[in-house]
């Protein structure tokens, strides 16, 4: 009789950070749940990796930015796969463009509902449905940011940073119910805002001379995944960002 697979929730799996997340795990042998709020496939390259690991996976439609639906989620992946995950992976995130004045209840609310709320409460409902026997690990991708906040995106940092601060509390609250670790990356995937000469200049800037890899911020949540000894904790993946204090985030340098 073979053995099952791990089964690995990604939120946020289908496309950039997450698919690179989503595939490392593939090739790690776990199942997956790829969890997106709109009904579209995953990106080439992840497809591929799941055709060549004949990975079993499965996708959700589901829109995170209300919390509500954390736990008919959590619901809809267990029905599906037939067991508890293994794995909670909060990687989907909003990153607004708003600033100390421009900030507002609605960006605030908005942010806190997708990057804090919802993976609170998905780590909540995983644990009430997992196995006695089983410890599931919880990772969170947080930002290197969150030790030197800069003037951009106000929201947003304000809303990883309370993500980061609940690392600790989650770890201490769950106890050997489950792990909860966080990832917290820097310029991994540029988007078209960055031209090559500005990734350059950037990689220059970094206190190891280069920008941090998806790949290597995958293999840290593989690695988180499997660490049975480690919880409350927060690795940063960002070629030594969190060093230094930037005055604008990186797309204004």
């Amino acid at each position: 009789m073979s053995a099952i697979s791990p089964l690995a929730i990604i939120t946020g799996g289908k496309r950039r950070l997450g698919a690179e997340i989503a595939a490392k795990l593939a090739q790690a042998g776990y199942a997956l749940a790829l969890v997106s709020h709109l009904d579209k496939e995953p990106e080439a390259q992840l497809l591929s990796t799941l055709r060549s690991c004949q990975s079993e996976w499965k996708s959700f439609t589901f829109d995170l930015g209300d919390p509500h639906n954390a736990r008919p989620l959590m619901d809809a992946v267990t029905a599906h796969f037939g067991r508890a995950p293994d794995l909670l992976v909060n990687s989907a995130a909003m990153f607004g463009q708003d600033d100390g004045d421009s900030m507002s209840l609605d960006t605030l609310d908005a942010h806190f509902r997708l990057n804090l709320f919802t993976p609170l409460l998905l780590a909540q409902a995983l644990v009430k449905i997992a196995s006695p026997a089983k410890t599931p690990a919880i990772v969170n991708i947080i930002d290197q940011r969150i030790v030197n906040p800069h003037r951009d995106q106000t929201s947003y940092t304000l809303s990883k940073q309370a993500l980061a601060a609940s690392v600790r509390t989650m770890a201490v609250s769950l106890g050997n119910r489950a792990r909860v670790n966080g990832v917290a990356p820097g310029l991994v995937i540029a988007t078209d805002d960055y031209d090559p000469a500005q990734q350059q200049r950037l990689a220059a800037m970094m206190p190891l001379g280069a920008l941090p890899s998806p790949s290597g911020v995958a293999d840290t949540v593989l690695y988180l995944a499997e660490a049975n000894d480690v919880t409350g904790q927060i690795i940063f993946v960002d070629g030594g960002a969190h060093l230094r204090s930037f005055d604008r985030d990186f797309m204004h340098l």
